[in-house]
């Protein structure tokens, strides 16, 4: 979009704001703090990753926020945009993994994102991305449908049209091809968001854009913190943790083979160890397994490893 006006700064204050809030809320409900490490970019920018390793609740999290910028594109973001030639670009976002210990609650995903790509004497490129999803190991319907609630409400108040664009394009983005099998359950994702044929290319166009990517970071909380509560102290075995660190390695797969945000922060020159934070801690793969018929793991695949209509009377 061009010709908007274009607030860098408040699009930073909130992520940081986002940041704090999650790890605080996420901290009083695992017990244990998450350190902090700031770093810094030879290229330009840097940020701030906050990690809690071996928690209670938590078996490994990561809340990053990066700021990023630089005179040039890596290849991965200029490969199909001709006009961000020669442009000096800035992106920055907010993005968090939860892994928890307990196989009978999910991992989870969001993140929200800017960029935006300047030359003198010329409009601003920008454009917001993000979104959120759940990754259940043991299927609970009332955790899918609470979850795609609060995607809808997030989305609702921007335009009808939203949750049902995004929740298909996070059934189509976290999606692997090679397995030919969803990452879990979905949610909403969404990327080059910068207006629509509603909105002028004016600041309407960004505030619009901004109020909604800001709206999807704000009901991460409200969307999974009480899943995680539900399932904390449900009981398990060493049936339920195999199965779980089975799972996780589709979880690695992904990020490692189709996730373009991992793609863009290696090619970018970003920080290796808050790029990889999303990995889980524990991890196995086994040749050609397959579940138990009739078992709860064999329903994963049945009954949530699918595009589902998850909102029901819900919305």
């Amino acid at each position: 979009m061009h010709g908007a006006h274009v607030d860098k700064h408040k699009v930073k204050e909130f992520m940081l704001g986002l940041q704090a809030l999650i790890v605080e809320r996420l901290e009083a409900l695992d017990g244990k703090r998450f350190q902090t490490d700031a770093w810094e970019r030879s290229g330009g920018g840097g940020g701030i990753t906050r990690l809690i390793e071996a928690g209670d609740l938590l078996e490994r999290g990561g809340v990053n926020f990066s700021h990023v910028m630089g005179d040039r594109l890596p290849p991965s973001a200029s490969a199909h945009r001709p006009e961000l030639a020669g442009r000096a670009w800035e992106a920055m976002g907010v993005s968090l993994v939860m892994h928890p210990r307990n196989p009978h609650a999910p991992t989870s995903h969001m993140n929200v994102r800017f960029f935006v790509a300047e030359k003198a004497g010329e409009a601003p490129v920008w454009w917001f991305g993000g979104g959120m999803d759940l990754t259940p190991y043991y299927g609970y319907e009332e955790d899918a449908r609470h979850f795609h609630a609060c995607c809808h409400k997030a989305l609702v108040p921007f335009g009808a049209g939203y949750y049902p664009k995004y929740k298909a394009w996070c059934d189509d983005y976290f999606f692997l091809r090679h397995r030919d099998e969803p990452r879990g359950v979905g949610g909403v994702f969404f990327d080059d968001l910068n207006g629509d044929s509603t909105l002028a290319a004016t600041e309407d166009a960004f505030a619009h854009c901004f109020g909604l990517t800001e709206s999807v970071g704000d009901h991460f909380l409200p969307a999974y913190a009480p899943i995680l509560e539900r399932r904390a102290d449900t009981p398990y075995g060493e049936r339920e943790r195999d199965f779980q660190a089975y799972r996780r390695g589709r979880y690695v797969e992904f990020n490692l083979v189709w996730d373009r945000g991992t793609l863009f922060g290696l090619q970018s020159g970003g920080r290796t160890e808050s790029i990889l934070m999303s990995l889980p801690p524990i991890v196995k793969w086994r040749y050609d397994w397959k579940p138990e018929p009739g078992s709860a793991e064999a329903r994963l695949y049945s009954d949530f490893l699918r595009p589902r209509d998850w909102l029901g009377e819900a919305a």
